[in-house]
């Protein structure tokens, strides 16, 4: 029974690690406030999500290579709606504040500012 229940807690301990960005938990950000982005995908109705969080960008790198969603694979989450990633940010302690769309190239762009609940 000690096994199992061990084993229980290692799991879970490893899969609330699961998602980050800059290879920091999302629910250990020191931020008060960050900005979800969203930009669909080509011939898709999903939906990449990359974080503001204020932090500096290297030089030569583009902006998703440090502010994307990933999972503990390293790869780039993807939602299917904004909504999705409003209910992901909310189960890891967010609070929606404002929404803000705008359009580039045809494409629709999703601001959604959040707010660290307290």
């Amino acid at each position: 029974m000690k096994k199992i229940l061990l084993a229980l807690v290692l799991m879970f301990s490893l899969s609330s690690f699961g998602q980050t960005i800059n290879e920091i938990p999302i629910k250990d950000l020191d931020v008060q406030y960050l900005q979800i982005v969203g930009t669909s995908k080509m011939l898709s109705s999903k939906l990449t999500i990359a974080i503001d969080i204020g932090q500096r960008t290297k030089l030569f790198s583009s902006n998703t290579d440090t502010t994307l969603l990933k999972d503990e694979n390293g790869e780039g989450l993807i939602f299917n709606s904004m909504i999705d990633a409003l209910n992901f940010m909310s189960a890891n302690g967010y609070d929606f504040v404002t929404a803000n769309i705008l359009t580039v190239g045809g494409q629709n762009v999703y601001h959604y500012l959040m707010r660290k609940k307290i």
